[in-house]
């Protein structure tokens, strides 16, 4: 007990040593393999841009009004045949 009394602990007393400068360096090796081996598995990724995504967005949407619109010509279509206001045979009733 003598020994740590002899000693007063402030800042000039206290250092990490050489075991805290080697976790340091272990640690920071860590971080750059880390690193290099997310940026390589994040090449790796195909995710699509946002000017494709918006492209695809696009297309869809005009194929739901195309989709519509044929939709609805053939209701008109079948309204007009059904209805005997205008027949395919050509007919007057």
């Amino acid at each position: 007990m003598s020994v740590l009394t002899a000693m007063p602990l402030n800042d000039d007393t206290v250092s990490p040593g050489l075991l805290g400068f080697a976790v340091f360096l272990a640690l920071a090796a860590a971080t750059v393999l880390l690193v290099r081996s997310m940026n390589r598995q994040m090449k790796k990724i195909q995710a699509p841009r946002e000017a494709d995504l918006k492209q695809q967005e696009w297309e869809r949407a005009q194929a739901r009004k195309a989709g519509a619109e044929k939709a609805a010509n053939a209701d008109n279509a079948a309204n007009i045949d059904g209805s005997g206001t205008a027949s395919a045979n050509g007919d007057d009733a």
